[in-house]
């Protein structure tokens, strides 16, 4: 598995495994979460993405369990997680109105639940959610620097911004934000020509992308994409999810995808995308098929 550098002092597996529904799962239990975190780090996939909001802020609990029945899990991970939207749920609860807060007191406040939550003393990377329309750049910039400071958290990021929301909070803050974790796959092609791609590749910064599968809807349906993952699938023995997640990690901004499934025999097959080789042409089919013409 090919390791990434995110900045001199973060580093993370190429491929990365979400953690988007751990809470809506079957069984919950800890020995089936450590099943599914032992099936990564037999990849070589070292780096788990959460968030507090998942499950409605029960996720990291669902992955805590597992981390204190299992001490030695936490030290051969990378462990990422979120902060900044509400809602009326868990610990939130009675929150009238969906909003997000990028407070100093909320960010402090999440940072803490999730270390508690999750059973560590250190999250690696913390991302900001959303971009946050209220947001008080000045504010939220020195209580991002202030966790990294206090050694809770080793990097910061973020999550769904605009190159311009990532510019302001930039702007308001010592350390250097470390990558942008966006939707980005063939059900999405925008990030490639609406300049949000191209910003990050021309500061050399490290994309995650998030439901690179389309959220599931790439692996049903007979579309013109499906057409072509099938028959690129087809040559190497391998399936739709591969192909599709081999489009991302073959582009040259070095896009880490992010990937969410509770079937075990899945993430057993996470890696298989490493085995998909495609060429230029073979991208341009993909991408002319998810545009649905070709090229101008």
């Amino acid at each position: 598995m090919e390791r990434v550098a995110l900045s001199d002092k973060l580093e993370f597996s190429r491929l990365i495994y979400g953690m988007w529904r751990l809470a809506e799962d079957s069984d919950t239990s800890a020995k089936h979460v450590e099943a599914k975190i032992q099936a990564c780090l037999d990849q070589g996939i070292t780096t788990f993405d959460q968030a507090d909001i998942y499950g409605g802020y029960t996720a990291e609990t669902v992955l805590g369990a597992a981390l204190k029945a299992n001490q030695s899990l936490a030290k051969q991970m990378e462990i990422v997680t979120k902060c900044d939207i509400l809602v009326d749920a868990g610990r939130h609860s009675g929150t009238r109105v969906k909003h997000y807060d990028t407070s100093r007191e909320h960010i402090h406040a999440s940072v803490d639940a999730s270390l508690s939550e999750m059973g560590i003393e250190h999250i690696d990377l913390l991302l900001v959610h959303r971009p946050d329309p209220f947001m008080d750049h000045h504010v939220t910039g020195a209580a991002l620097d202030e966790l990294v400071a206090s050694g809770k958290v080793g990097s910061i990021g973020v999550s769904n911004f605009r190159p311009w929301d990532w510019e302001l909070l930039q702007s308001a803050m010592k350390n250097q934000l470390v990558t942008n974790q966006i939707e980005i796959s063939l059900k999405e092609i925008a990030p490639f020509t609406n300049g949000d791609l191209a910003f990050h590749q021309r500061h050399g910064h490290r994309l995650m992308a998030w439901s690179p599968l389309g959220g599931g809807d790439l692996m049903g349906g007979n579309s013109a994409v499906a057409a072509v993952m099938d028959r690129l699938a087809a040559q190497t023995g391998l399936d739709r999810a591969a192909v599709a997640v081999a489009f991302l990690l073959a582009h040259p901004a070095g896009i880490l995808p992010v990937l969410g499934t509770n079937n075990l025999s899945r993430i057993e097959t996470i890696s298989d995308a490493l085995k998909v080789r495609l060429d230029r042409q073979d991208w341009f089919e993909l991408y002319e098929a998810a545009l649905g013409r070709e090229v101008a």
